[in-house]
């Protein structure tokens, strides 16, 4: 593993390590972006025959909680690297079967093993999101589901149109690298290390795999989410039996 990689990994979950306590408090919102998403995504389970779900960095585990008590019927597992959280979810009513140690970018299970695998604000934590992406839909069988930051759709006007306008001659990598002065990252009290993303990076990514993709925008926005939306969930729909669905329906 890249050094920088790896220390960027131990200073994150260092930061979780000492902020378990307030973890809840400082991340758990039921007017939030993520509970929102979560509502959405719980409602989508019966309608794609969800009975499986890999939670892909569940903090305390919030999402699992809740899956359990509204679709105890669902299998939930959910895998998160810092220790302190764990504990704090087994405190909570979780197992430690549900809820394990775990590395979003080396998922230790079989391909198709759950039905879906979701994550809520964990891929701008993550320098490659498009391993750790890669890794969810090989392990979903049928569908999965992020929740997570949109950087071109967020600040003022004028701010998102410079950074999608930078975007969109390829050259935000290099921008972001100027922008944080070599780090490729941020620092805050409030989220610890995050890098700059948007679920729209790993589009095409997921398309490639799936048969329909579904977005929401978790906070307000107007007709085009890329441009106005600050927080996106995307539920990709998995091609089945790896062929795309392209008949229409007979007319009779």
């Amino acid at each position: 593993m890249n050094p920088n990689i790896h220390n960027e990994m131990q200073m994150q979950q260092r930061y979780y390590s000492e902020t378990a306590n307030q973890y809840n408090l400082m991340h758990l919102d039921k007017k939030g972006e993520h509970f929102f998403a979560l509502c959405f995504m719980v409602a989508a389970l019966e309608h794609l025959e969800i009975k499986s779900i890999l939670d892909v960095g569940s903090g305390t585990g919030r999402a699992l909680s809740y899956v359990k008590k509204i679709r105890p019927d669902v299998k939930i597992v959910g895998i998160e690297p810092v220790k302190e959280l764990r504990e704090i979810g087994y405190q909570n009513g979780l197992s430690k079967d549900e809820l394990i140690d775990g590395d979003a970018t080396k998922i230790l299970f079989s391909p198709a093993e759950f039905d879906l695998v979701c994550e809520f604000g964990v891929l701008h934590h993550i320098r490659k999101p498009k391993i750790a992406v890669a890794e969810m839909l090989r392990v979903a069988k049928k569908a999965i589901f992020i929740s997570d930051s949109n950087n071109f759709g967020q600040g003022p006007l004028i701010n998102r149109i410079v950074k999608q306008f930078i975007n969109l001659l390829g050259l935000w990598p290099v921008f972001d690298l100027l922008k944080t002065k070599g780090r490729g990252y941020t620092l805050s009290e409030g989220d610890g290390l995050t890098y700059s993303y948007s679920v729209f990076t790993n589009y095409r990514q997921i398309r490639a795999q799936c048969q329909s993709i579904h977005i929401l925008n978790t906070q307000d926005g107007n007709i085009n989410p890329y441009r106005t939306a600050a927080h996106l969930a995307l539920l990709g729909v998995k091609k089945q039996n790896n062929e795309l669905v392209t008949s229409a329906p007979s007319k009779k």
